[in-house]
């Protein structure tokens, strides 16, 4: 991805791969959709994981749990499924939701 497109979104790229990874999600999402896990995409390893959202909260720092007690609220109330994204190589990690439906 070029610096300047990186400017403008830093992120784009991890939505993207999110995105192109969805169906794939959503199917091991729905393995323990009764459990309303948090999703993980390893954008190295390509695997995708489903955490316990407690547990996966544990992992993050104060701040981010804040944003993910909200966002998870809100995904909740909505139907939607939290995906986050880790990219190792450039040390970013982002979250979004997405429908579930």
């Amino acid at each position: 991805m070029s610096g300047a497109r990186r400017n403008r979104s830093p992120n784009a790229d991890l939505v993207e791969a999110a995105e192109g990874q969805l169906h794939n999600i959503l199917m091991f999402y729905k393995l323990f959709e009764d459990k309303r896990p948090v999703m993980l995409f390893d954008l190295q390893s390509r695997q995708i994981f489903a955490y316990p959202y407690e547990e996966y909260k544990a992992t993050l720092t104060e701040r981010s749990q804040a944003m993910l007690t909200t966002q998870y609220d809100e995904a909740v109330v909505k139907n939607k499924v939290v995906v986050f994204v880790r990219d190792d190589e450039t040390r970013r990690l982002t979250s979004m939701s997405f429908d579930y439906d």
